[in-house]
């Protein structure tokens, strides 16, 4: 694929709130830094919107090597939110980036404390490129924090409404699979005043070694993405659908086209693409490039007629 922009089609435009998209495709947070590495390969500018690199109140290192592993349709990390600081994004990184994006980006927050939360989300939204704060209550990669505020009702609805009342901009919580039940959490995150939903994070996996008998990764456990947990997260997506009236981004194994069709039929109004840009890192551009003809395919004349519409009784059926 070269660098010529993608010419834009109408048919593929969507709304997260009153924020207009002209097309349902974000990268994910931790899988596109802050487009850099990215900015070279393709106009950026053909893309919905990016959700940067998870941001936390003080600069990260991660965890400690090995950080990676393979899985079967799919890879584990445990990466640990890895990130220069809330300060650096938004002094530094996030100006540089409107060099190369002239579209405004999703802020991924993510804290170990729900005072770390607020302080992050009312710092990082002061940036006029940031449309929306997505509050991150579901890595499951670092200890004290991250998924910890996710796996509660009664904590993800704090940290929600704490974070909104700080904040202006929008509200999206990323929510965690490794629930008994992630409609709980979602009408809890509702309650809490939140503007949208993000879905799902990551599940919690893990590998061994079998010459030293060790576990792979140095955290001994990491998330599990890519294509092999896409009807897993089809599923949550679906189930949230029809527990919320927010808006949904929906993630989790989406690789082509047809998966991004299923994603919104089952309810998002827009998706992210995250362990595929670390296989192909022209699926972005190339799910952009099929859609229109796939929904050609399925007699599909706008991604807005199909948001939820695999819900009997609800909305549009």
């Amino acid at each position: 694929m070269d660098k010529a922009r993608i010419q834009s089609d109408p048919r593929l435009q969507t709304k997260l709130g009153d924020w207009v998209l002209d097309n349902p495709i974000i990268p994910a947070s931790g899988t596109f830094g802050f487009g850099l590495e990215f900015k070279d390969l393709y106009d950026l500018n053909v893309l919905g919107s990016i959700s940067i690199k998870g941001t936390t109140r003080e600069a990260r290192p991660g965890n400690p090597l090995p950080r990676i592993a393979d899985a079967p349709s799919g890879m584990l990390n445990a990466v640990g939110l890895e990130n220069p600081g809330v300060d650096l994004v938004l002094h530094s990184y996030l100006p540089r980036m409107k060099d190369f994006f002239s579209k405004k980006v999703i802020a991924n927050v993510s804290g170990f404390s729900i005072d770390d939360y607020v302080t992050c989300a009312s710092k990082i939204e002061e940036a006029d490129n940031v449309a929306i704060l997505e509050i991150n209550i579901s890595c499951p990669n670092v200890h004290g924090g991250g998924m910890a505020f996710g796996l509660d009702p009664a904590m993800a609805k704090k940290v929600t409404r704490e974070v909104k009342a700080a904040c202006k901009k929008p509200v999206y919580v990323k929510l965690s699979p490794n629930v008994t039940s992630i409609a709980d959490i979602a009408r809890a995150c509702e309650e809490g005043g939140a503007d949208g939903l993000s879905l799902v994070n990551t599940f919690l996996g893990m590998r061994l070694d079998l010459k030293t008998r060790r576990p792979l990764l140095a955290n001994r456990t990491g998330g599990l993405s890519g294509p092999g947990i896409f009807p897993l997260a089809l599923r949550m997506v679906y189930d949230v659908y029809e527990a919320t009236d927010l808006p949904i981004i929906g993630m989790g194994g989406i690789a082509k086209a047809e998966d991004v069709l299923e994603m919104v039929m089952a309810g998002a109004s827009a998706v992210q693409i995250g362990a595929q840009n670390l296989v192909d890192p022209y699926v972005c551009p190339r799910i952009i490039q099929d859609l229109p003809t796939v929904m050609d395919a399925y007699g599909i004349s706008s991604l807005q007629d199909i948001i939820g519409i695999s819900h009997k009784g609800k909305d549009q059926v």
